[in-house]
């Protein structure tokens, strides 16, 4: 049995979904056309996946906060800690 791995596709993805601020329901995002053509991509399929209103960003949906939560969250686990002496 082979075991799940993040494509690039879906690295786009936890990419986009970290640039959300979980604060505040009241703040989206925009994808410019000039950003580059993953982050364009990835946000379209984040959309088509029901996680963001717009295929250009827009807010997050429940399913979307819920996953830009684990994103984010899965992030600060897998970031090298800064070392202080």
């Amino acid at each position: 049995m082979s075991q799940a791995q993040f494509t690039a596709d879906l690295l786009e993805e936890l990419n986009v979904l970290c640039l959300f601020n979980l604060d505040t329901n009241q703040e989206g995002i925009k994808v410019h056309s000039n950003a580059s053509p993953g982050a364009i991509a990835a946000t379209a399929r984040l959309h088509a996946k029901g996680l963001v209103t717009q295929a250009d960003g827009g807010y997050m949906t429940a399913l979307g906060r819920e996953a830009a939560h684990h994103a984010q969250e899965l992030l600060g686990l897998l970031a090298p800690v800064p070392l202080t002496t």
